[in-house]
């Protein structure tokens, strides 16, 4: 059984959870609009320009989750499920999680944003497992903080070499699908790296290193 891991928003799903769910936030008044939408805009610029400082976003992005009820925020997932993620389900994606699956892979998403956002994500999907950025809990409550390493950049290496230590799983043969150039370290360790609707940086690199090029949209 060989591992086959996606990265998340714009390779599984047709655009990126993690904004999507501050502008929902801002949308239904949870925080405060302009300010947050501003900040949020520019975060997700930065990460697009592999410039994000992942710490100072989890900060401004984990905020809400601690200045809220657990109940109220499952609600609120809920109602962003329904009404903002199903739409980014692409049918392609679907296919090439069955086709992996069918080939008896383990499917493992890999994903910065946060665990949260993700989990429901990932349950509709219907892979195996998921890695996100963990958002730290305390009795019952979100913190604000980070649990363990951010799921992002060389942190996805770290997360799953930790997840390789406690699974009977290993790297032979392995595949991980990916959009983004912040993913290069684990595209890098991968058998089979393969690039989808990638940003321009990550295209450029995969065209070098003859790496496989593919769309899901």
């Amino acid at each position: 059984m060989s591992l086959a891991i996606f990265d998340l928003d714009n390779t599984l799903i047709g655009g990126d959870s993690d904004h999507l769910w501050g502008e929902f936030l801002a949308e239904k008044g949870i925080v405060d609009g302009a300010y947050y939408k501003q900040e949020n805009d520019r975060f997700y610029q930065e990460y697009k320009a592999g410039t994000l400082d992942i710490m100072a976003f989890l900060q401004f992005s984990l905020k809400a989750l601690a200045e809220n009820s657990v109940q109220d925020l499952n609600a609120w997932r809920d109602e962003f499920m329904q009404n903002h993620v199903e739409r980014l389900m692409l049918s392609k994606s679907f296919e090439l999680l069955e086709k992996h699956r069918q080939q008896g892979d383990f499917l493992l998403i890999i994903t910065a944003t946060n665990r949260f956002v993700t989990e429901l994500i990932a349950e509709k999907l219907g892979v195996d497992d998921l890695l996100a950025t963990d958002p730290e809990m305390k009795d019952g409550v979100y913190t604000g903080k980070v649990a363990g390493t951010p799921c992002f950049q060389a942190g996805k290496v770290e997360r799953l070499n930790t997840w390789l230590a406690e699974n009977p799983y290993d790297l032979k043969d392995s595949w991980f699908y990916s959009d983004s150039y912040n993913d290069l370290p684990l595209l890098e360790v991968v058998d089979h790296p393969v690039v989808v609707d990638a940003d321009a940086a990550l295209t450029a690199h995969a065209k070098k290193q003859g790496w496989p090029i593919m769309s899901l949209r």
